[in-house]
């Protein structure tokens, strides 16, 4: 069956990529996973975790082994939109030329990107949504395939603007990246004093990438999977129809639209890994956390009470749940 060989062949190829790109990111298997599922999802990943976990060799191993064009850009509070963007300089013959910036490649790093003004973190509102950028009134496409990777320090705020919401609701996944275990740690000490470091080869190309999203936006979703999924979203609103307990005590506000076409799209991704050509509920709730932890705002009663955003999501599942009368294994 078509269905079957293209999630075959999807499986096949996320694999191979995420091999690769274990070769040179010792461990750290579910954030690997998590940033290859938001590419082929098409949709731009936030990584959230302290220094020295390897955030920046993850992106950089991710466009090697995918054979993309990779940038970096090092936010700071001096930074300009133009530094992200590009700008009309003057040229020979008296005549305006467009500069293009860091952010013409396909896969972005945006290096503690909390740490740019406003002003500047906004520059990367029209990359992300259009997949453009406007400098003097002219528009410039930017290349596909085009994923943003943004990194934050979750401890360090001195001389810091938090990302406002309708700049996180653009990204795909939220994903906290852990300390590594004392094995991985070892690994890590003797591979990067040693000769055992090993670099990515490129094992797929920028079509397949292409491909991957053609694949997932196939995968069909049945009714009752779609119900249980927009349950989920319904059920973070803190007032409406389908509003959880939980929600209506320590939210301020729930997930967006937005959220819920990441979710469907997520537990595509999902279902292929698990070579299925149709999505389950247990892909959803799988999902549920990267997709959603940054899309609702908690308020001071939830800081008070030493709830986080996860703590609030497996409430809202354990609601949904309760009232569904398929019960959901992950």
């Amino acid at each position: 069956m078509p269905g079957e060989t293209e999630a075959l062949w999807f499986r096949d190829t996320f694999d191979r990529v995420r091999t690769e790109v274990q070769k040179a990111i010792v461990g750290q298997h579910d954030i690997v996973e998590g940033v290859l599922v938001g590419l082929a999802a098409n949709g731009h990943v936030l990584l959230e975790g302290m220094p020295g976990l390897g955030k920046t060799l993850l992106v950089r191993s991710l466009s090697k082994a995918l054979s993309l064009d990779f940038s970096r850009i090092q936010f700071t509070p001096d930074m300009m939109p133009a530094d992200v963007t590009g700008t009309n300089v003057l040229a020979e013959g008296r005549a305006f030329e467009f500069r293009r910036g860091p952010v013409f490649a396909n896969i972005v790093l945006a290096d503690e990107i909390n740490r740019a003004t406003p002003k500047t973190q906004s520059a990367m509102l029209e990359a992300m949504q259009e997949r453009s950028v406007t400098v003097g009134g002219r528009r410039h496409e930017l290349q596909e395939p085009f994923l943003v990777m943004a990194t934050q320090n979750p401890v360090e705020q001195e001389g810091t603007y938090p990302l406002p919401e309708a700049q996180l609701d653009r990204f795909f996944f939220k994903l906290i990246v852990p300390y590594p275990t004392k094995a991985d740690l070892a690994e890590v000490v003797l591979r990067t004093t040693g000769s055992a470091e090993q670099e990515p080869l490129s094992v797929a190309s920028r079509e397949e990438v292409v491909r991957f999203r053609s694949v997932v936006r196939e995968v069909p979703v049945a009714a009752n999977v779609l119900d249980y999924g927009l349950s989920l979203i319904v059920a973070t609103h803190p007032e409406g129809e389908g509003s959880s307990p939980i929600a209506q005590r320590y939210c301020r506000y729930g997930s967006s639209p937005r959220g819920a076409q990441s979710l469907i799209t997520a537990g595509k991704v999902f279902a292929l890994l698990a070579g299925r050509f149709n999505v389950s509920k247990e892909d959803l709730r799988k999902a549920m956390k990267p997709v959603l932890r940054h899309r609702i705002l908690l308020n001071f009663e939830a800081e008070a009470d030493g709830m986080t955003a996860d703590k609030v999501l497996d409430e809202v599942a354990t609601y949904v749940e309760s009232r569904d009368r398929d019960p959901i294994r992950v």
